[in-house]
């Protein structure tokens, strides 16, 4: 289908979007305002005291279902007794507002303009220009012809829908989804449209996890409800406009407000849905590669992590699980017998280990694959518009599409899951969901309506994940979901997805972007969004580069280098130097599995995303660019290396005091700083009034105990009050938090300059029920850092004398100056609390 910018119109049509006035309004409810305009209805809804959804709807336009938001939104809105919108009308205006928020709208012409209260100030954050505006395509391609029945949706097929703001000169934007432009991606016209980008580097306009979204350095979001083929335009057409265009569907969008962006992040959550807690094993090392072509092979690669001391928590098969080929076997999604002769004795066999086996599948059923008949017979298949399987060639051969949005191949397709999982397995891979091929004259049945693939593109994948994710909550109600997918939309984290940033290239040029990535998608809930550790894409072997990538992969979601097996992706099968520098790093990854685990729960519960933008420390406007150093949960500050040779790192520090990890040397923040680094090692900091709950060694999730804990504080005298805490449950079953199975362990710090004491105290908090594996008690190993001498310590008011550090089952401290460090050991029973404290004088 071609189109022609959105918001170039005929001065007929201009004239009449321009024209639109007021003719009536009325309160639905509490906090819901329908506006009848001059050429169809606007709806306002408050779905929280700081965010609005607003929806435009005629005889063409009409509402729908939305993809993104959480389906109980205004039922949730209306029992949240804060929400107190007053309407007033003011001359030629009305105005909507809570005590924070406040829409005004304009009568004539018909314009709103959105606001931000703190008391008697207000800021005015985005206003629309134009608003919404609709054109009938002339020129594209009839999705439906004589052959469909209903008119309408030959019509809306055919309907082009915009709506734009104006936005202040000099503000920054961030959003859009997975591109490498930088983190202000204003100046840009982003096509919405998922599509794989192999081999990317450091350049990208369009890959395959897009988002019709922006983040604003004024403190607000704005979300376009929308998920059919598009453009975002951030100022790039005409200057200071904001414009969301697309082939067809529903103009709604939400605008929400809040006094920061972390809170910003937080509600969005809300209103899209929060990630459920992945079993703990997905923060473990995953083995993978394109690909272990036989059972042999994968049993060897296993055997040979243990031989050479790596840990593991799970093996992926790529595509060679149903094929010995790349081409031709697609659709199978069943094991191929002669390359797999025991597969169920294989998956048994790695899970006495505390090994995980994952499966790869794809929507894509080859007429000559094993299913084929099958599908059809069944009618899961997209069609076209003859009502018959829509076939095409792409790289794998020649296929069909599974209609995911369809109930009947939503249950064709699980049933093939389900049966995989009685055998054992206990993850997915779902790949080439964009879809990578999506011809757009094939037709879904979504909602019991025929529509075109460019107007439910961007959703294919969303819809998938959730298949899988509420098949399993149905059928295996305790079990974590793990489900690996390069494509969605937004709000697809309520559905457990793990997105990867797709086939980037083997190189520095691939490396570089991957924070950005993983930054911009966090943003907007994606908080699992990860890549290849390696590089995936080319034949290319730079062992610096693939030190470095691994290295960098202890701070970011899932630890899973990935690539094409030209070059083996797993450190077991490289040099001396590779494995010695990697598998320190990937030890230390387990050894803070339980501040990662932490960090899981953190963002189950708030949608805070594990790895943090810079300026979500301090809002400082310069921090918003910084694509390359991000915050690690908030205890942590990590810039990977991402170029060769490079022996000094520059980084901006936020405010604050921050600590080398490596050395325990201090920085004054609010300054760039240069550190110097190795090859052993790249720069990471710790905040200032930081505890970090760690292990000493851990092999995978399945041995995962915590009955002998190392907790780090980070103390500095300009921190006078400190927390921390660290969440417990056991590791794999769903809800558990919700179900009271689980403990979390809180720590505070207090520092009094004028009798120069330190106090750090330990208080448990369990809920209702035991999970399995609990301890009774735990042996703490506690290390205070930056400690120049300590005249006296007590443990829960009883002196303990300084001595060399024995072990933790009797009370013991010892102050070692040259580390500027105390280590207090002391056993820790269940409900106990714990106070220690330290004379600094």
């Amino acid at each position: 289908m071609v189109i022609v910018c959105l918001c170039i119109f005929t001065q007929a049509n201009a004239n009449q979007a321009i024209n639109r006035d007021y003719i009536s309004h009325q309160l639905i409810n509490k906090n819901q305002l329908e506006l009848t305009s001059s050429d169809g209805k606007i709806s306002i809804s408050y779905l929280t005291d700081s965010s609005v959804e607003v929806s435009f709807s005629n005889e063409s336009i009409p509402t729908s279902e939305s993809f993104s938001l959480v389906a109980d939104r205004h039922s949730q809105a209306l029992k949240n007794q804060s929400i107190k919108p007053k309407l007033t009308q003011v001359d030629s205006k009305l105005v909507f507002k809570t005590s924070v928020f406040k829409v005004e709208i304009n009568k004539s012409p018909l314009r709103l303009s959105y606001y931000r209260l703190d008391g008697l100030a207000e800021t005015l954050l985005i206003s629309e220009e134009q608003g919404f505006l609709t054109q009938l395509n002339a020129k594209a391609e009839s999705l439906t012809s004589e052959n469909l029945a209903n008119n309408d949706t030959a019509i809306e097929a055919n309907m082009q829908v915009c709506v734009n703001f104006r936005l202040s000169p000099s503000e920054k934007i961030l959003g859009g989804g997975e591109r490498v432009l930088g983190m202000d991606r204003r100046g840009h016209r982003l096509p919405l449209y998922n599509r794989a980008h192999y081999g990317y580097g450091t350049y990208s306009e369009q890959m395959n996890y897009s988002l019709p979204a922006i983040l604003s350095d004024k403190k607000y979001l704005v979300l376009f409800d929308n998920p059919a083929k598009g453009w975002l335009d951030i100022a790039k057409t005409d200057k200071d406009i904001l414009s969301f265009e697309a082939v067809s569907g529903p103009l709604s969008y939400v605008v929400l407000s809040a006094p920061n962006h972390p809170k910003i992040v937080k509600d969005f959550t809300l209103l899209t849905g929060r990630q459920p807690m992945p079993p703990r094993w997905a923060l473990g090392y995953i083995a993978s590669r394109f690909g272990y072509r036989s059972q042999a092979e994968a049993e060897a690669t296993v055997k040979k992590f243990a031989q050479e001391d790596f840990p593991l928590d799970a093996i992926i098969f790529d595509l060679y699980w149903f094929g010995k080929d790349v081409q031709g076997h697609m659709g199978n999604l069943d094991w191929d017998s002669n390359t797999f002769p025991q597969p169920e004795k294989m998956i048994h066999n790695f899970k006495q280990q505390g090994i995980n086996t994952v499966l790869i599948t794809e929507p894509f059923i080859l007429t000559n694959s094993k299913k084929w008949s099958d599908a059809v017979d069944n009618k899961v298949l997209a069609t076209d518009a003859y009502g018959k399987p829509k076939t095409f060639d792409f790289y794998f051969g020649n296929t069909g599409l599974i209609d995911i949005f369809n109930p009947n191949s939503k249950d064709w397709f699980w049933q093939i899951y389900q049966g995989l999982m009685e055998q054992g397995v206990s993850g997915w891979w779902g790949d080439l969901g964009e879809p990578e091929v999506h011809p757009s004259d094939t037709l879904h049945k979504v909602n019991g309506k025929q529509l075109g693939a460019d107007q439910i593109h961007n959703a294919f994948g969303h819809e998938w994940a959730k298949m899988m994710y509420q098949k399993q909550q149905a059928h295996y109600p305790n079990l974590r979901p793990f489900n690996l997918m390069r494509s969605g939309f937004v709000g697809s984290q309520r559905y457990g997805i793990l997105p990867w940033t797709g086939d980037v290239s083997r190189s520095w040029e691939g490396l570089v972007p991957q924070v950005e990535l993983s930054l911009q998608m966090g943003l907007f809930g994606l908080a699992y969004t990860h890549s290849d550790l390696g590089g995936f894409a080319g034949n290319n072997w730079d062992e610096e580069l693939y030190i470095r990538w691994l290295q960098y992969g202890v701070f970011q979601p899932i630890y899973r280098p990935h690539a094409q097996d030209d070059v083996a992706p797993e450190p077991i099968f490289h040099s001396k130097k590779v494995k010695d520098i990697t598998r320190q790093f990937i030890q230390l990854r387990y050894q803070l599995m339980p501040y990662n685990y932490s960090l899981a729960f953190e963002n189950n519960q708030t949608g805070m995303p594990l790895m943090r933008p810079l300026f979500f420390n301090d809002e400082k406007s310069e921090h918003l660019t910084d694509n390359q150093s991000y915050l690690w949960g908030d205890a942590f500050l990590v810039s990977p290396i991402t170029q060769a040779s490079v022996s000094k790192q520059a980084i901006n520090l936020p405010q604050g005091v921050w600590f080398d990890y490596w050395t325990d040397k201090a920085y004054q923040g609010g300054r760039q700083v240069l550190l110097p680094t190795n090859i052993e090692t790249i720069p990471v900091l710790v905040k200032a009034g930081s505890f970090i709950p760690m292990l000493e060694q851990v092999n995978n999730a399945a041995n995962y105990q915590s009955d002998e804990l190392t907790l780090h504080y980070y103390h500095d005298k300009s921190v006078k009050h400190a927390s921390g805490k660290m969440y417990e449950d056991d590791g794999y079953t769903a809800h558990a938090f919700e179900k009271g199975l689980y403990e979390i362990l809180n720590f505070d710090a207090s520092y009094k300059e004028m009798s120069q004491t330190l106090d750090i105290s330990l208080s448990q908090l369990s809920g209702a029920k035991t999970y399995q594996g609990k301890p009774e008690s735990r042996n703490i190993k506690l290390v205070i850092h930056n400690i120049t001498n300590s005249a006296e310590i007590t443990v829960d008011g009883k002196a303990v004398k300084l001595a060399a550090a024995t072990n933790a089952k009797t009370t013991s401290a010892a102050h070692y100056p040259i580390a500027k460090q105390v280590v207090v050991k002391f056993k820790w029973s269940q409900q106990d609390s714990k106070t220690i404290s330290l004379n600094l004088k």
